[in-house]
């Protein structure tokens, strides 16, 4: 979240202009609020399995602000169709893997569990689906043989903070070709 409000300054033609969480205790709030952007949180909990009557507040939230893009990052709830369709083509997420490979959890882990030579990180659409989506930008790492899955983690939220902010202003301008970084 850090990354793309930083990076949304000068020529860039977004500008933030809330900062969600459906945790109260989420760091980036108070990192968003001394900033200056808004900040609100809708707490999934009260609603327990109730998913829809969730988004409902989410898009309320959400559309008092006006946001031309959403951006994910780090907000870890699965969206239904019936709130992702609503934004659909203007919607953004950050996935530690590289897509197609190693939707959800543990990504890391995976691909070192499966040898893999290459890791890295995917800005795509965010649809009704699990990390899926089109493809917006890549960023690969070459994966060391003392990985663990926290170093890796660690090197490829690097290339996070600088695949995203990229892929945002290509977006935001009217860009959907992906973005690969090496």
């Amino acid at each position: 979240m850090l990354s793309l409000v930083r990076s949304m300054t000068g020529s860039h033609p977004a500008r933030p202009c809330l900062v969600l969480s459906n945790r109260v205790d989420a760091g980036g709030l108070q990192k968003a609020s001394e900033l200056g952007i808004s900040t609100e949180v809708v707490d999934h909990r009260p609603y327990g399995d109730d998913r829809s009557a969730f988004e409902t507040e989410l898009q309320d939230v959400v559309t008092r602000y006006s946001p031309d893009i959403i951006c994910l990052a780090g907000f870890m709830r699965v969206l239904t169709e019936g709130f992702t369709s609503q934004w659909e083509g203007r919607m953004l997420n950050i996935h530690p893997s590289l897509l197609p490979k190693y939707k959800g959890l543990k990504t890391h882990q995976r691909a070192l569990d499966a040898g893999d030579k290459e890791a890295g990180c995917t800005v795509h659409e965010v649809t009704a689906k699990l990390d899926d989506g089109p493809i917006l930008g890549q960023a690969r790492i070459a994966v060391e043989p003392e990985d663990t899955a926290e170093t890796l983690a660690s090197r490829v939220l690097v290339q996070e903070h600088s695949l995203y902010p990229a892929v945002l202003k290509r977006f935001a301008l009217g860009d959907n070709r992906p973005l690969y970084l090496a």
